[in-house]
This record gives structure tokens, C-alpha cells and sequence, in this order.
């Protein structure tokens, strides 16, 4: 009798396209974001059949549909809980979470800071374009202050959300930050987001080119993006700058932006170590207006990495320990419960 062996499908990025079609304004960030997770997934080594998506309420919401993927477009803000209790039941699946910041840090910031507390192995892309899109322009959690938009026509009095502080004080295990427009850093975070156990929150600078045009420009044209991003490689200085002139030096617990050259050497440089909370605090607020006069500028790049059990790991090894130690429940006894009384 003969065996054999089927090889596993080679995956590319046409295998996780879908025919629908992609309802986006033309010229929106999601469909850069959308091409470049079809771009990583092949890259993943994991079983289409084996991947899901699930979204909340939002344009990037939509993200199910476009990916041939297994996938569930929830309800506003509760994408995070459905994605925990999908990871929690299935182990096994890679759990992708998609979702815009007004879904994860308005209606559903709740679940977005317990999601990252519990640590659940799954990864959450956090499409920030500091507007709401799908319903017209009406200011959001990280839209910045005095920001004219429909539903505020005198400009908005509410101080924005920082993700990434936000995602910190949650104790989330991975922290990082990118943008659509760049796209080969985008992949490099993606394929890190996956890499880590644990909870990966990261943060997609998405343009809305429609009601929020050119909120991140100053980050991403050429002329000012030297000068304006630093991007964080583990274990190298920070240095930026458009002839890489320029760096991050503490002063105390401040960073101050120092010219390289006589006064100041490589050596004098702040050198990024992801493992370190305190100096990962320093570097979520790095968040000025670009256009004062004395800023620093925006980081890219995993800002924070540790390790810590997964609730859906210690979950199933205390029902194991229950088991040993009182056997396997009995359903009809529990519904029944342990006191009951009977009428004469």
C-alpha cells in the first residue's frame, strides 16, 4: 500500500485578495495598509484556513471583505472582545484585530485597555487618521485640539488620546507605530507584530485624504520626513536628520535634539534597547506639534517588547488543574446549583 504526501501551497499576496470590491475613496491610506498585510501573510507561514480578521465599525472596518481570509465585521468598538473570546476558545488562530481610532479609542477604549492588560496573543492595527471618515469629519479621540471639523465648527476643546501612552499604561507587550505611506516599514512592523507572544498594539498613521487631507505630510514628503521622523532600530543610536546629523540625547530624564559634530559624537546618543519600560515612557511622549519652534521629532518603529504569560495559556492551564484535582464538571449539577428547597 502506497502513502502519500500532499506539499503545502505556496501562498502569494493574490491568494489573500478577495472579489469584492474595495469601497474606499480613491487615494484613502487602507488601501496601502490593505496591500501591504496581503504583501506579509504569504510570509507568515500560516494556513490561510488558520487566519481571521475581525473589525469593528469604521472605514477600516471594511478590511474583512478584502482579505480571503476566515474574518467577522463586529460591532462599534467590541471588535476586541470578540476577538478575545475567538482567541480564547481557538487557541490556534492567528487573531488579527482591525480597527480605526474612533472604534478602539472612543466607544470601545474600554475593551481596547483590557484587551492589552490580559494580554491575549493577537494583533491589533489601530488605523489613526485622527478623523471620523465614515461618518463625514466629525472630530475623534486623537483628533488634535482646536481642530475645525463638522461637530466642532469653533474647533475642538478636547485634549486628544496618545495610543501609544495609552497602550503603555495598559501594560500592552508590544508597542509600535507606523504609517501607510511607508510601505516597507510597514511590512518590517507587521512581521514583528506577528513575531511577538502576546498582545501587539500597533498604531497606523493612515491618511484620510477626503476629510482629514495631509494630517501626517509632515511625516511622510520628502522634504520634511528626515528631519521630522526618527525611526527606532534596536540596539543603534537615535539619529535622524536629512544627512543623518542629528540625534536624541538625554538630559536627565529629557530628550534633547543635539547637532553631531564637534560638541557631540554618535556616542553620546540615546541608544534604543524595546526591552526598556522607563526609557519606552520617555518615547510615547515624544508627541509635540510639529510646528513649534523647539519639538522633537515623531518616532517609528517598536518602542516597547516584553514578555508575559497569555490569558488565553494561563486560561487553559488552570482549567487543567481543575480538572486533575475535581474531575470534569457536570453541567445538569451546575445549572441545578448546590441548594434547593421544596413547598409543602
Amino acid at each position: 500500500m502506497s502513502t502519500s504526501t500532499i506539499a503545502p501551497q505556496t501562498l502569494t499576496a493574490k491568494d489573500f485578495v478577495t472579489d469584492q470590491e474595495v469601497r474606499w475613496c480613491p487615494g484613502c491610506g487602507d488601501y496601502s495598509i490593505l496591500a501591504q498585510v496581503q504583501k506579509v501573510m504569504p510570509t507568515l507561514n500560516i494556513p490561510k484556513e488558520n487566519i481571521v480578521i475581525i473589525s469593528g465599525i469604521g472605514c477600516s472596518s471594511r478590511f474583512p471583505y478584502y482579505m480571503n481570509t476566515y474574518g467577522m465585521h463586529s460591532i462599534h468598538g467590541r471588535a476586541t472582545a470578540v476577538a478575545s473570546g475567538l482567541k480564547a476558545s481557538r487557541p490556534e488562530l492567528s487573531v488579527w484585530i482591525v480597527s480605526g481610532d474612533g472604534d478602539s479609542l472612543s466607544i470601545g477604549g474600554n475593551h481596547t485597555i483590557h484587551l492589552l492588560r490580559r494580554n491575549f496573543d493577537v494583533n491589533m492595527l489601530v488605523f489613526n487618521n485622527q478623523i471620523y471618515g465614515l461618518t463625514k469629519g466629525q472630530y475623534s479621540p486623537t483628533s488634535e485640539e482646536k481642530k475645525v471639523t463638522k461637530s466642532t465648527p469653533y474647533g475642538s476643546i478636547d485634549h486628544p488620546f496618545n495610543p501609544l501612552a495609552l497602550a503603555m499604561g495598559a501594560d500592552a507587550t508590544f508597542i509600535a507605530r507606523s504609517m501607510d505611506r511607508d510601505v516597507k516599514h510597514l511590512q518590517q512592523i507587521l512581521i514583528r507584530a506577528n513575531q511577538h507572544k502576546g498582545s501587539s498594539f500597533v498604531e497606523i498613521y493612515q491618511n484620510c485624504n477626503i476629510f482629514n487631507d495631509g494630517a501626517f505630510e509632515v511625516f511622510t514628503e520628502k522634504s520634511s520626513k528626515a528631519d521630522e521622523a526618527l525611526f527606532l532600530e534596536q540596539g543603534k543610536p537615535l539619529v535622524f536628520g536629512a544627512t543623518q546629523n542629528k540625534g536624541i540625547k538625554l538630559d536627565g530624564f529629557k530628550p534633547i535634539v543635539v547637532e553631531i559634530g564637534d560638541k557631540y559624537s554618535i556616542d553620546d546618543l540615546w541608544i534604543h534597547d524595546e526591552a526598556d519600560f522607563y526609557k519606552a515612557q520617555i518615547l510615547v511622549r515624544m508627541f509635540d506639534n510639529p510646528q513649534n519652534a523647539d519639538h522633537l521629532p515623531r518616532p517609528f518603529g517598536v518602542f516597547y517588547q516584553t514578555e508575559r504569560a497569555c490569558y488565553e495559556d494561563v486560561m487553559a492551564m488552570q482549567i487543567e488543574e481543575v480538572i486533575t484535582t475535581k474531575g470534569k464538571g457536570d453541567l445538569d449539577k451546575l445549572l441545578r446549583g448546590r441548594e434547593v428547597w421544596e413547598i409543602a
